[in-house]
């Protein structure tokens, strides 16, 4: 039997591993979970704990009527709780709160979300509170490269748009990250990137392995805290992760990341994520997340239950805070493995800008091969919840 109250939830964007997570854990947790996605054959849909996949207009191109569709599925169902897992959709979402007076939306206000979303802003505060940041120059504008010393930077760097998602002219636009080896490359880079993408940082690239923080706060109260460190992304140079493993948390990571996030009086789940330089092993930050994060799965297999804490949380219950868990539990996302492993095949090191500790192609061929370790488990592909898996694989074959 549960521990929590039932609700019926709302989760959007069912296309993404995250909504996956969410719907087996509040399944599991005895929630009535409801799907909405673009086409209302979704990932998170396919799961045995949906009840219902509801096709909804895309919160990037169409944020206007992606809101009235979720607000059709919520009257439609009754919804209690309205879980959005993409930016898109909380930049969509959050703004209507107050005209959605009868359903929790458990995150905080547009406004905090904006803020940590920012990273220009975020490496500012983030000094202060003994949070490394790398050496960086920010860009205003694409008139303000002329003032940009170049001279100045040591290669690589990153192209870092300040937010992930740019809005323009009422659209809203999903930003990437680039690389760039030299001068050359960077000035190609820069011309050919959108006014959007600005205010843009420019960054010293930190070699080292991905380290997340995940936490949960909520009216002051530190509800959950977790750590994985990332051992493969796709794309390889970094991008999500594919192979990752939970770590015992650093307390001092933990508590300068929770000061970060008071700063914006955050409210609900967030991923910290940082960096570690190789040869010193200093945590940079790299971004935060405001919103549940691709490899959700972990934290639950590991014994972080995230989406449960905080259905109970913000529907006024007190659950018991969760800060131990198990360590070296590790999560493979089974087709994002073979995105990776093709692209170590098909472009060369330096064609997928890798750092110089990156494995050998014979070594990545040799990962992919290992199949499975002790402590390992597989992230979509699960026997009492199969049809997911089907899915994605049906998908994957319809994208080549």
């Amino acid at each position: 039997m549960s521990a929590y109250s039932e609700y019926t939830v709302l989760v959007t964007d069912g296309e993404q591993r995250a909504s996956l997570a969410l719907v087996r854990s509040l399944g599991r947790a005895g929630h009535r979970v409801v799907v909405c996605s673009r086409t209302g054959r979704s990932l998170a849909g396919a799961s045995r704990f949906a009840r219902a996949d509801m096709p909804v207009a895309d919160a990037l191109r169409e944020p206007d009527r992606f809101v009235d569709g979720v607000r059709a599925a919520i009257r439609e169902h009754a919804a209690r709780v309205l879980v959005p897992v993409t930016e898109a959709s909380l930049l969509a979402l959050l703004p209507m709160r107050g005209e959605m007076p009868d359903v929790c939306i458990p995150f905080a206000d547009a406004e905090s979300v904006r803020g940590v979303s920012d990273k220009a802003r975020l490496m500012e505060i983030a000094a202060p509170l003994g949070i490394a940041t790398p050496a960086q120059h920010v860009i205003a504008s694409p008139a303000a490269w002329p003032a940009v010393d170049l001279r100045t930077l040591r290669y690589p760097v990153v192209l870092k748009p300040s937010r992930s998602v740019g809005e323009h002219g009422g659209q809203r636009i999903k930003l990437i990250v680039q690389h760039a080896a030299g001068p050359e490359h960077l000035e190609r880079a820069s011309r050919e990137l959108p006014p959007v993408a600005y205010p843009l940082l420019v960054q010293q690239r930190v070699v080292g392995p991905g380290v997340g923080i995940f936490l949960l706060l909520w009216d002051g109260e530190m509800l959950a805290s977790f750590a994985h460190r990332r051992i493969r992304e796709t794309p390889p140079a970094g991008g999500v992760s594919v192979y990752r493993e939970s770590i015992p948390a650093d307390p001092a990571l933990v508590a300068r990341s929770r000061a970060l996030l008071e700063r914006f009086g955050w409210r609900g789940v967030a991923m910290i994520e940082y960096k570690l330089d190789a040869a010193t092993g200093t945590p940079y930050l790299m971004e935060i997340n405001g919103r549940f994060w691709g490899s959700l799965q972990l934290a639950v297999d590991a014994g972080v239950d995230f989406p449960a804490l905080l259905v109970s949380a913000a529907m006024g219950e007190r659950p018991r805070p969760v800060h131990s868990y198990r360590a070296g539990v590790r999560s493979r996302w089974e087709w994002g493995e073979v995105n990776h492993l093709l692209a170590r095949l098909r472009r060369s090191a330096a064609q997928l800008d890798l750092p110089p500790d990156a494995p050998s192609r014979g070594r990545a061929v040799r990962d992919f091969l290992t199949v499975w370790k002790p402590g390992d488990r597989t992230e979509i592909l699960r026997l009492r919840d199969p049809m997911p898996f089907v899915r994605e694989t049906i998908d994957w074959f319809h994208r080549r």
